[in-house]
């Protein structure tokens, strides 16, 4: 029989937060051992499990600067400047992290990738299966259209809820990199508004929606002369992002230290 694995939730608090707690209780093969949050989250205190809705499990909400019992992996789904600070502390421990938060700048994903150094460590701007092979999709597209002779053009836009703080989500810009990898695109823009001029081919353009509480929907559109292509990824509800996360915990706790991606845990 292997042996359960032990799972910390940074965040544990928030939406996202009480659905990987919700998640992690649906099978026998992990347990929520640690619950975090900010040292000034009103919550401390209360139970993980209730707070999830999945009754009690005897798990504190503790301060995030009071992890004093080591779980085999950490999951972050909390803000930026809160993600660098476990990032120092897993890497300092050696605790394996799977990082879900996103709007970190350049400067502070830096420190977070820091921790790969002494740690297995996984950044993922979404968890999701479907939106994972979305991205693997978006790449075949990318690299078949390379040398179209006319050029092609391409949009992203996204949609979530009303309460989502970055923009464009952190998805939305990992689906960018891909296409840029592949076709050499190097403007990055955001929106558009006034005479812009003629769209020009170096440019991969962004547009963020935020609409009640539409949990996330991404629609990567390759503009060709006379057609077009479009990948779309639909979230119906939040539980596919915290599976996919609790799948992920599993697979980093198992890991030696270095980088990681949702792509070698999907197997992809």
């Amino acid at each position: 029989m292997l042996d359960v694995i032990k799972i910390g939730v940074h965040g544990a608090a928030g939406r996202m937060g009480r659905m990987i707690v919700k998640a992690a209780q649906t099978g026998d093969q992990q347990r929520i051992t640690l619950a975090l949050d900010s040292p000034s989250s009103p919550s401390l205190g209360k139970d993980a499990g209730e707070l999830a809705g999945v009754g009690h499990l005897n798990v504190p909400l503790t301060p995030a600067d009071e992890l004093f019992d080591a779980p085999d992996v950490i999951i972050d789904f909390s803000v930026p400047e809160a993600c660098v600070e476990i990032a120092k502390i897993c890497g300092e421990r050696q605790i394996p992290l799977l990082v879900a938060t996103t709007g970190l700048t350049d400067a502070q994903k830096e420190e977070v990738l820091s921790a790969s150094q002494t740690t297995a460590l996984l950044i993922a701007p979404n968890t999701s299966t479907a939106v994972n092979l979305g991205m693997k999709l978006v790449r075949e597209a990318a690299r078949a259209l390379k040398d179209l002779s006319d050029g092609v053009d391409v949009e992203i836009v996204e949609r979530h809820h009303r309460y989502k703080e970055d923009a464009p989500s952190g998805t939305a810009l990992k689906f960018g990199e891909i296409v840029a990898e592949e076709l050499g695109q190097t403007d990055h823009i955001h929106g558009r508004h006034g005479r812009t001029g003629q769209r020009k081919q170096t440019e991969i353009g962004y547009h963020a929606l935020r609409t009640g509480d539409n949990v996330g929907e991404h629609c990567i559109v390759f503009g060709l002369l006379g057609e077009t292509l479009e990948v779309n990824v639909r979230g119906h509800n939040r539980d596919s992002y915290a599976v996919g996360a609790v799948n992920a915990a599993r697979f980093l706790s198992r890991q030696k230290p270095g980088l990681y991606t949702m792509d070698d845990v999907l197997g992809f």
